[in-house]
């Protein structure tokens, strides 16, 4: 029988345990809350006043190894808040898992698509759930270049409506050119804030008695792709964001003429002898990830790389970027007057079972804080307006951060969302074609029959 004195000390004990607990919590959490002022602390208070313990929420998307980790440190805080219980899973095969899961009756709550291709034709058999006008408004209102984001993830529904499907979370970018501070110091070179002084830059480079590129496609199987990045950064910076749309689903036929400009300008850069290391003979056969080394050399046997911001991790080892090497935006011709295009590519996150929890997560994500969290780790970037930069784990982050913030247009890479006989075939092997001789007409040409190839099965 419980007397007073041992009724208080039961409710002692119990509020002791209870103080274990959190503190356990925020022991498993990165960064303690509310002590790193980078961060907007203030985001956990709305999710702290609802209780969604109990509730799982299962999320599958294709991390594994240190990405888990850093994915997964994310959704501890939204857990600590809420109660709520985040499943995790990921997987290397995810585009054939996510379809057998599906089909198979057992989705999980949310889906973490590596491109749209695979989310629009989701959304098209009514896999996917939309995320409603709300979640569209606050994309459109709250990321830089909202209606980008907001195109990226409206797709048909199965009635052929269009509707707002995916949230993007985690961007990766491509519009980058490498260089050695060292050797633009040296030389007297400016960093070209056009496309005609990058061009000019070049021409200069050569005059000097340089060269002013690196530029390799190889990549086994894969060999070609790089070349294909470099004309679908030159095609947003040659036309309207609409055309390069209409190019990636071949409503352009890719033999038109506004493509066949973009490849002859890659081929101005990549096809004259004077201005790529080792000439244009070179390009398809230097491997992608030995191609920048050429800025590492004494001299230099190039000045600039333009590679997207993974490549870092083939360049010479102990090399300190923002030192030893670092990057500037590609950027767009003044005369064209398109404003700031940025080429990338990121993760989509759609609903595939729809839960009060899903929906308190994916509102979670929204915050500057989530976007934050991951920001201060590693290998995040993101074009959420409300973040503070300086959450960026590093100045090179922060900089391409910046640089998605000031994007007037983002548009994902349009291999990736080509059909793969295209995007991971024809176009690949096509501008090896191109580089090793062939006109930017045949090139085109073929892909096109490619593709009508593919429409005529």
């Amino acid at each position: 029988m419980f007397t007073r004195k041992s009724l208080s000390l039961f409710l002692v004990l119990i509020f002791v345990l209870m103080l274990g607990v959190s503190v356990q919590a925020q022991d498993d959490l990165v960064f303690p809350v509310g002590e790193d002022d980078r961060f907007h602390w203030e985001d956990l208070d709305r999710f702290s006043e609802m209780d969604l313990s109990g509730q799982e929420v299962t999320v599958f998307g294709p991390w594994l190894g240190p990405d888990e980790e850093l994915v997964t440190s994310i959704f501890a805080y939204f857990e600590y808040a809420t109660g709520a219980d985040v499943i995790y899973a990921g997987s290397d095969s995810f585009e054939q898992q996510i379809v057998i899961d599906i089909q198979g009756g057992s989705p999980p709550n949310l889906a973490v698509f590596p491109q749209p291709g695979l989310a629009a034709d989701m959304a098209a058999n009514g896999s996917l759930v939309p995320l409603g006008d709300d979640m569209r408004d606050w994309v459109l209102e709250n990321y830089a270049a909202g209606q980008s984001w907001v195109d990226l993830g409206t797709y048909p529904d199965e009635n052929g409506d269009p509707q707002f499907y995916g949230f993007f979370y985690k961007v990766d970018l491509k519009s980058l050119v490498w260089y050695v501070p060292d050797n633009f110091e040296d030389a007297g070179y400016e960093i070209p804030t056009t496309m005609e002084e990058l061009i000019a830059l070049s021409e200069q480079i050569v005059e000097d008695g340089g060269t002013p590129w690196c530029i390799g496609l190889g990549s086994g199987d894969a060999t070609g792709w790089p070349a294909t990045d470099w004309v679908e950064d030159l095609m947003l910076r040659l036309h309207p964001p609409e055309v390069y749309d209409a190019w990636v689903t071949n409503e352009l036929p890719f033999n038109s003429p506004e493509v066949i400009e973009a490849i002859e300008l890659f081929g101005m850069f990549a096809k004259n002898d004077d201005w790529v290391a080792g000439g244009s003979a070179a390009v398809a056969s230097t491997d992608f990830r030995d191609s920048p080394a050429g800025l590492f050399t004494i001299p230099p046997q190039c000045y600039m790389h333009r590679q997207a911001s993974f490549i870092p991790s083939f360049f010479p080892e102990g090399t300190e970027l923002g030192v030893d090497a670092d990057f500037f935006y590609f950027p767009p011709f003044a005369e064209k007057d398109l404003g700031n295009p940025v080429l990338g590519a990121g993760t989509l996150w759609a609903i595939t079972d729809d839960s009060e929890a899903t929906r308190a997560l994916l509102d979670f994500l929204t915050t500057p804080l989530a976007n934050e969290l991951w920001m201060a780790q590693s290998g995040f970037l993101t074009p959420h307006l409300g973040v503070n930069l300086d959450a960026y784990a590093n100045d090179t982050l922060r900089k391409q951060g910046e640089i998605l913030m000031n994007a007037t247009t983002f548009r994902f890479d349009g291999s990736d969302l080509m059909p793969g006989a295209i995007g991971a075939g024809a176009f690949w092997t096509g501008m090896v074609d191109y580089v090793s001789g062939a006109s930017a007409e045949e090139v085109a040409d073929a892909v096109q029959a490619a593709w009508d190839a593919i429409k005529e099965d």
